[in-house]
């Protein structure tokens, strides 16, 4: 019956999406865990993905048509692959809409990109060259129908009964995405295609009574440390630099004898810095812009898609609004990127921001990358113009003001006339390019505070140095292991925390997480009285335990209790709740 309909062509077309499929989950779990391989969800739901995607030709012989989703299936694999090389997730639906931001990009994007991707376009062309002259079909139209639907209802069936059994697709996939071994494999174990149907099929958002109560309960549950009677020396002023890609290791070393940092290195000198050497990234899909709502308003990120695009107009509490109610002040964001960029002229207003400085305020001198984005160094000469002109940070005028860099993206190529670092020969091409891009970030910042340090207002600043998110991404493994990057190279995904002119100097070698900075900052700034203290713990209270779960609910740090690592798991999932509900629109600004 079913042997003309499973012609040779359309054995082809069918095993070459199996192949595809398969690939995909092979290069995915290659940096995860291939765990998912073991379950009949993956198999089930590529079979039913294969039957739906093959039905141009399987139901009425469109040969060239099938050829052409084979290509629309080839783009939207590699995509996603790319996307999870840097986001170690699919892409979310919300984030399609999002695809613009790929022009100012595209040098990261292109820096996902591995030689093996090549093999989705070459089976297309396999398949193409083998199916060339496809051979007739003695089954009338109304037979293949006959013959396409029962199969096809079978699988759906069967998978349809197994997630029944595990309490329903949306109670499988959420219970995937909490597992700290699975909790990367939705798109292996259901496609890319079930992870766009999850955030499709996602209900629409209702702040029920049963979900304040448990967002309420979560709080009560979040240790309040016991003041401290200490009485730190005000500062009217906060300065945060957000370094892209800037992570930790790089800080007090050495290569060829010269330091990769050295100017951000005698500022850890000096007995009123603050310095948390081990920060866990725990950004999300929206990478850059998570790190802003964490340091900025003391929220994890979305478990799924980036809040900037979803809910960038919800109700937030922030520290610029903080240090508005408490200080009077004038709020500023200054990057070189446009405001579209990961939505964040929405966000910054969202957020108290009074003042954004942007791409078109800035001379695009020292510009380099893909879009000839301007470096580092003349950023920061310009933000010093800029504040010495009286733009900004005006006299008598309380600030808090943000800036955020753009010169360590991915693939931290810098122009041959800025590298200044000298690198060994033979050391990996990718960490010589991060050193070198580091080194010369460091000497951005380096001047930018010496002259920060000749204005009158210094005393009474805060400054506050931090990278938004880690930058080895899947690489890291590699260059660990490389002869020439051991005891370099960190192992573990962590960023600095530094605070110039803080009123407590000290040194925090125990793991924090992201969520952590906004309350220290609270406190250090003497805005204990906010109404919101985040979701974090400040690291000047000696009870805090030094731990930290990560996006990928990886737990990092020493001596800690088993209920804390649980409350700081749900702490990602109730924050997700924050955010989709827009829970604090229920109160009072």
């Amino acid at each position: 019956m079913y042997r003309n309909f499973w012609n040779k062509t359309a054995l082809v077309f069918s095993g070459g999406l199996f192949v595809k499929f398969i690939l995909f989950d092979i290069f995915w779990c290659i940096d995860t865990t291939f765990a998912s391989f073991s379950y009949a969800e993956t198999y089930l739901s590529k079979l039913l993905s294969i039957f739906v995607l093959s039905s141009s030709y399987l139901l009425f012989r469109y040969r060239k048509v099938q050829i052409v989703i084979l290509l629309l299936v080839d783009l939207l694999l590699v995509a996603n692959l790319w996307y999870f090389r840097t986001y170690y997730t699919a892409i979310p639906l919300s984030s399609y809409a999002l695809a613009d931001n790929l022009t100012d990009f595209m040098a990261s994007v292109l820096d996902s990109f591995r030689w093996n991707d090549l093999a989705f376009p070459f089976t297309t062309c396999l398949i193409g060259w083998m199916v060339r002259k496809s051979p007739s079909s003695s089954h009338t139209r109304k037979e293949r129908i006959r013959y396409y639907w029962i199969p096809l209802c079978g699988i759906a069936g069967l998978l349809v009964l197994l997630n029944a059994s595990k309490g329903g697709f949306r109670h499988s996939y959420q219970q995937l995405k909490q597992s700290a071994y699975l909790c990367s494999s939705s798109a292996p174990l259901f496609t890319v295609f079930g992870c766009l149907y999850y955030d499709l099929t996602e209900p629409e958002k209702v702040l029920t009574p049963a979900i304040q109560s448990e967002i309420r309960q979560w709080m009560t549950e979040q240790p309040s440390p016991s003041c401290s009677d200490t009485v730190l020396p005000p500062r009217k002023h906060c300065l945060v630099i957000i370094a892209e890609s800037f992570e930790s290791w790089v800080l007090e070393q050495k290569v060829n004898g010269q330091e990769i940092t050295p100017c951000l290195n005698e500022l850890l000198k000096e007995p009123t810095t603050l310095y948390a050497p081990r920060i866990l990234t725990q950004v999300k899909g929206g990478r850059s812009i998570d790190a802003q709502l964490m340091i900025c308003a003391g929220l994890l990120p979305l478990e799924s898609g980036a809040y900037c695009s979803m809910y960038a107009d919800n109700h937030y509490y922030t520290l610029p609004k903080a240090m508005k109610e408490f200080k009077n002040s004038r709020n500023y964001l200054l990057t070189i990127d446009k405001v579209s960029t990961w939505n964040q002229g929405a966000v910054a207003k969202s957020f108290g921001i009074d003042t954004i400085i942007s791409y078109p305020d800035f001379r695009m001198t020292e510009a380099f990358g893909t879009h000839k984005r301007i470096g580092d160094v003349p950023f920061f000469q310009q933000c010093q113009e800029k504040i010495a002109k009286g733009e900004i940070w005006k006299a008598h005028e309380s600030s808090y003001i943000q800036f955020v860099t753009y010169s360590g993206h991915a693939p931290f190529k810098l122009p041959e006339h800025l590298r200044t670092l000298p690198i060994p020969e033979g050391f990996p091409e990718k960490a010589g390019d991060y050193l070198t891009t580091a080194h010369y970030t460091d000497r951005a910042i380096g001047q930018f505070i010496d002259f920060l340090k000749t204005l009158p207002q210094y005393q009474e600043t805060l400054v506050v140095i931090t990278g938004d998110h880690e930058g080895l991404a899947t690489d890291r493994e590699e260059l660990c292991h490389h002869p020439l990057c051991q005891g370099l190279v960190g192992d573990k995904p962590f960023v600095p925390f530094i605070v110039i002119n803080s009123p407590v100097g000290r040194r925090y070698e125990q793991v924090m997480g992201q969520i952590d900075i906004y309350p220290t900052l609270l406190e250090l700034l003497q805005l204990d009285g906010y109404c919101w203290k985040g979701l974090g713990s400040s690291i000047l209270h000696p009870e805090k335990e030094g731990v930290a779960v990560g996006s990928q609910m990886q737990v990092e740090g020493n001596n800690y209790s088993p209920e804390t690592v649980c409350h700081l798991r749900q702490a990602h999932h109730i924050s997700d709740l924050i955010l989709r509900f827009d829970y604090f629109a229920t109160k009072k600004e």
